[in-house]
């Protein structure tokens, strides 16, 4: 019978895509300074005899294209060469791929320069990595989450397989910043860490995102508040023709996306995603119960030519219950006792507006954004009795943005310059029982501040020698009125060189070396003590950090790239938290909050390792990503010594491969192996009942801070899809399996040793006291526990496209 079915099915589906019509390719193509059309310019599909040329307004159309993905490529005399990778062509609508071609200089005016698919600005020649909506979707183990698909390339670290932390070149996760289509956005991810960067889901649609260039160093100097890397995600415009919609639904949540034309000049994007882990996860009998929600749009408006305007909105709702019914096992038991019950809101919104000269564009940034973040905790969840309160905790953080820069051309220089203003808002309601190595303590405090910051940011360019030199300086200042520690930009002065030469086509040597500042989290900022503002009077200031990079890069004949970069990165004034002992860059891997406490600016540190990476775009059916990391970061102690950061993985190695198959299948596998991170052990301080009742964990023991590790990682994750083009829409049906191996990063735990009935399950939630413990210590008996998640996490998605 279920043979019977499937046949059927199968056969319906086959004869349907008989009837299927071709797709199509359109666009505009334009000067990227100016944004006038470009006449006459030729557009070709790379391995095909498709092609067109634009019409007097810009304009290009090519139609008869099966379905499938394809490389295309526009050029004009005077213009470099540019190549856009891996387009999805459907039947359900035309691919937009507009271009916006950069002159040349005058001394190469007629000569053909072989396009690459691998951007390589002129302020940022190395340490850029660009991926494709296509890279994106199809990563084997992503599960389409950017944060889980930049793990395949060169010096990022992975934490618990639970969590998209974002650990670049042995940073911690608070130094990345986002932006999306100009508009800076303070987080990615759901259930996201205060004071950090990182979370166990993604928030953005890739549906919506057409490129994601990946900074891990070389930072332009319009791109501040970072040490680690940047990210800025760019979305395609909604559609023109008619309103399209696309309906996914996955193994953890649904989503709706909708887009078109409101009018002549205006199209839209919206989604809007909800997840039904809370009944999964029921039905598993797990102890938590996650939501979440998120939403993003853009809307854009031509005014004509020279000018337009788009809005760009993200936001997210996030709600972490308890399953107090899960409480059999011992694991169930301990995540119960530890977790508490958090719900989460963000959201950012942007206007952008650009105006386009005779030598370049203005672009004027104005944005908001805001988190509420609340947590609340009971002894043993206990809510019958106030004096069971462990955790009551309530955060916003309120950030109102303007920026305005201007990019222009004069004649082999290029200049970008322009100023930026915030105004932020943070207010804090923390109680909260803790123990430390000074014993029990209770933190309770009210507060609230606000003040400005402002930026001025320029960077010159200058192409030498026909383009094979290329030189680029900038500098950048940054300052807010927090305190007259941070008050004067010339502290926070910020230069940054970059250089590349090319010996040919396809080889060059890139540098870059800066200074770059970031600003403590508003957590420390904001934290109070007897109505004092503690770290003020501690004169906290912004975090250093020195950059020098260096390498080689070749492009091959076959759209691939090789490259080769060492980077060390020097820190200063790092925040060192004082209640626990050791610095703020050794936090932010897990969930909660991070940075409420006390501290002084007076931590160093600094990483340094080498990178390959070989990045194969669409070529005869095949791509991949192949790189390896050799890196150390270190950290001061509270002795000023250096030690192993908590991201100290020495050694990392991905593997990505893909192949395109026949009738529209398609599968990749990807292997990363992680060596083994720093742990920190556990202090005998642990088994204490006044500990443990207000922790539910152990107490890491900072005297001997990340002097153990724990296991490395080897996963393998599995992608498999499966498409259908039909006459207006299109079907794919897709099964991604991470950690197949069932092997994953955890790090250790200490739970309670409760007594065991004949099944090995705890009885009534006993407790054992030690019969050890030293007279007048209350201790309980404890046991360790694996924390590792190794479980293979298969996931089925269907995506339909009208």
């Amino acid at each position: 019978m279920k043979k019977t079915f499937f046949t059927t099915l199968a056969s319906l589906l086959a004869t349907l895509t008989i009837f299927a019509q071709t797709g199509s390719i359109s666009g505009t193509i334009t000067n990227a300074l100016t944004n006038e059309p470009i006449l006459f310019a030729n557009v070709i599909v790379v391995g095909t005899d498709a092609g067109a040329s634009t019409d007097e307004l810009g304009n290009y159309e090519i139609t008869g294209l099966a379905p499938g993905l394809y490389n295309v490529q526009a050029s004009f005399v005077g213009f470099k060469d540019q190549t856009q990778a891996e387009i999805q062509v459907t039947n359900s609508k035309p691919a937009v791929v507009n271009f916006k071609l950069e002159e040349q200089s005058a001394d190469l005016q007629e000569v053909v320069v072989k396009a690459s698919p691998f951007k390589k600005p002129e302020e940022s020649p190395l340490s850029l990595r660009t991926l494709g909506v296509a890279e994106i979707q199809r990563n084997p183990g992503g599960n389409r989450d950017i944060s889980k698909v930049v793990q395949s390339l060169p010096g990022v670290t992975t934490t618990a397989s639970v969590r998209n932390d974002l650990i670049i070149r042995g940073g911690a996760p608070n130094e990345n910043r986002f932006f999306l289509d100009d508009v800076e956005v303070p987080n990615i991810n759901h259930f996201a860490t205060q004071g950090s960067s990182g979370g166990p889901v993604g928030l953005i649609n890739v549906n919506f995102i057409r490129e994601v260039d990946f900074y891990s160093g070389a930072f332009p100097a319009n791109r501040g508040n970072t040490l680690s890397s940047a990210f800025n995600f760019r979305q395609p415009d909604g559609r023109s023709d008619k309103i399209g919609a696309t309906v996914m639904l996955g193994a953890s949540d649904a989503g709706l996306t909708l887009d078109g034309p409101i009018g002549e000049k205006t199209t839209f994007l919206f989604s809007a995603r909800r997840s039904y882990l809370q009944f999964l996860f029921k039905a598993l009998e797990l102890p938590f119960l996650p939501t979440y929600n998120d939403f993003q749009a853009k809307v854009k408006h031509k005014i004509n030519q020279k000018n337009e305007i788009y809005f760009v909105g993200l936001g997210a709702i996030d709600d972490f219950e308890l399953n107090l019914d899960a409480n059999e096992t011992e694991d169930q038991q301990f995540i119960l006792d530890q977790l508490p019950v958090n719900t989460q809101w963000n959201y950012t919104n942007g206007l952008v507006y650009k105006h386009y000269g005779t030598k370049g564009y203005w672009t004027v940034v104005a944005s908001r954004n805001m988190l509420n973040n609340e947590a609340v905790k009971y002894f043993k969840n206990d809510k019958s009795s106030e004096e069971n309160l462990v955790l009551n905790y309530k955060s916003q953080e309120i950030e109102n943005k303007f920026r305005v820069e201007n990019t222009s051309r004069y004649g082999d220089f290029k200049v970008n310059y322009g100023a930026g203003y915030e105004f932020v808002k943070y207010n804090n309601r923390t109680f909260n029982r803790i123990f430390t190595s000074a014993g029990p303590q209770t933190v309770d405090y009210r507060g609230a501040f606000d003040m400005n910051k402002y930026a001025l940011f320029g960077q010159v360019s200058r192409n030498y020698l026909n383009d094979r030199l290329v030189l680029s300086l900038g500098a950048r200042m940054d300052a807010n009125s927090y305190s007259d520690d941070m008050n004067n930009p010339l502290e926070q002065f910020s230069p940054r060189f970059s250089a590349s030469y090319s010996f040919s086509e396809q080889l060059s040597f890139n540098f870059n070396m800066g200074r770059y500042f970031q600003l403590p989290p508003y957590t420390i900022l904001g934290y109070q003590e007897g109505g004092v503002f503690v770290n003020k009077q501690n004169n906290i200031q912004y975090i250093r950090a020195d950059h020098a990079v260096a390498g080689f890069a070749w492009n091959t004949k076959t759209n691939g790239k090789i490259s080769v970069e060492g980077y060390f990165k020097k820190y200063a004034d790092y925040p060192f938290l004082l209640r626990d002992s050791l610095t703020l860059a050794n936090l932010g891997g897990d969930f909660g909050i991070i940075g409420n406490e006390p501290a002084v600016s007076r931590s160093a540190g600094r990483t340094y390792g080498i990178e390959f990476l070989f990045q194969q775009r669409l070529y005869k059916g095949f791509y991949g990503i192949a790189s390896y990391t050799l890196g150390k970061s270190e950290f001061e102690d509270k002795n000023g010594e250096y030690v192993a950061s908590s991201w100290d993985a020495r050694h990392i190695v991905n593997l990505a491969l893909g192949k395109k198959l026949g009738k529209n299948w398609e599968a990749g596998v990807n292997w990363r192996f992680q060596s083994a991170l720093p742990i920190t052990p556990f202090s005998d301080a642990s088994a204490l009942v006044s500990s443990w009742d207000v922790r539910g964990g152990g107490l890491p023991d900072y005297t001997r801070l990340n002097t153990e590790r724990g296991d490395l990682s080897s996963t393998i994750d599995l992608r498999i899809d499966k498409r259908w083009f039909f006459n207006r829409w299109s079907l794919n049906v897709y099964l991604d399996i991470e950690n197949i191996t069932g092997n994953a990063v955890g790090i250790p735990a200490l739970i309670l040793d409760r007594p065991l009935d004949g099944n090995g399950t705890p009885i009534g939630g006993g407790i054992i006291e030690n019969p050890d413990a030293p007279a007048g210590q209350q201790r309980y008996k404890l046991k360790s526990l694996s924390a590792e998640t190794g479980t293979p996490i298969p996931s089925v998605g269907v995506m339909v496209e009208l």
